[in-house]
């Protein structure tokens, strides 16, 4: 019977894998054999859904794409992600062997996906798009280091409950927070390009930063000091989340544009390849160097 899905649902099938608690189980038993810091970093029901209806705009996080790769040897997480059509019976072997042949079929020689893309692993059209993918949760939920500058930060500040930031901060996390002035001169030169009316922004800006700190009036003695807010007042460049000194997302400020507009990429660590993370974490501690506490 033909249908239309990914690869990875296909797959999944054949295996009597296709429940989400199932292959979350499978995930971390594969997770146990790679790295044991995986086990548990399974990807959200939704994310999961997504994944088997081919409703993605890009890869997910590396370390996603290598549980796939080893759950299912011989695929790339590309090819499994990829919409297939046909009959499932003829998919129980990858592409390299065939079924009268045990020696791997040729592939045309390509750059590397490294050389080509560096440490970015996923590109979005959009903040939008993003998130659809990508929620505060995926962002959040179990982050020992949140680094966060930009403008209003609501990624932090409105689309992540007050209770879960509390429990992360209790827990061990520590969070930089870095806000465009809402009294500052680039924040009101902002609003012009946006086309907004004059104190838009820096009204926004300004409850973003009572939002936090009423999460931060509610940390415990053991905590405290894990939760950092400081201000700056520069042109408006990049929105940059750091999390963990590993996974980088960036997006860029448009002219005329809103900010949930613009492109974003998502950047990951890797020593053995020159790339981004370094940049924009660098990027990062010397806006936060320059910064000043807020009143």
């Amino acid at each position: 019977m033909a249908t239309e899905s990914t690869l990875l649902r296909v797959l999944l099938r054949q295996r009597h894998m296709q429940g989400y608690r199932t292959f979350c189980k499978e995930y971390d038993r594969v997770a146990k054999q790679l790295d044991t810091d995986l086990i548990g970093r399974y990807p959200s029901k939704a994310q999961f859904y997504r994944w088997l209806s081919g409703d993605l705009l890009g890869l997910p996080y590396a370390d996603h794409c290598r549980i796939l790769e080893k759950m299912f040897p011989g695929w790339t997480a590309e090819q499994l992600l990829s919409p297939h059509e046909g009959d499932t019976d003829s998919l129980i072997t990858p592409p390299q062997r065939t079924a009268a042949s045990t020696h791997p079929v040729p592939r045309p020689v390509q750059m590397p996906q490294q050389a080509r893309l560096a440490d970015v692993t996923a590109v979005y059209p959009s903040r939008t798009e993003f998130l659809h993918n990508v929620t505060p949760r995926d962002l959040f939920e179990g982050a020992k280091n949140i680094d966060i500058a930009g403008l209003s930060l609501n990624v932090l500040c409105q689309q992540y409950s007050d209770k879960a930031l509390l429990d992360s901060i209790e827990t061990g996390t520590t969070i930089k927070a870095l806000f465009l002035d809402p009294n500052g001169h680039n924040i009101t030169a902002r609003e012009h390009e946006e086309g907004l009316p004059e104190g838009h922004l820096s009204m926004l800006t300004r409850l973003n930063i009572e939002a936090l700190r009423r999460v931060g009036a509610k940390i415990s003695p053991d905590a405290r000091g894990q939760l950092h807010i400081r201000i700056y007042d520069e042109p408006l460049r990049y929105n940059i989340l750091i999390t963990d000194q590993a996974k980088c997302v960036v997006q860029p400020y448009l002219p005329d544009a809103r900010g949930v507009e613009s492109p974003t990429f998502v950047i990951e660590k890797d020593d053995a390849v020159p790339g981004l993370f370094a940049t924009f974490s660098q990027v990062f501690d010397s806006m936060w160097n320059r910064a000043k506490e807020t009143a």
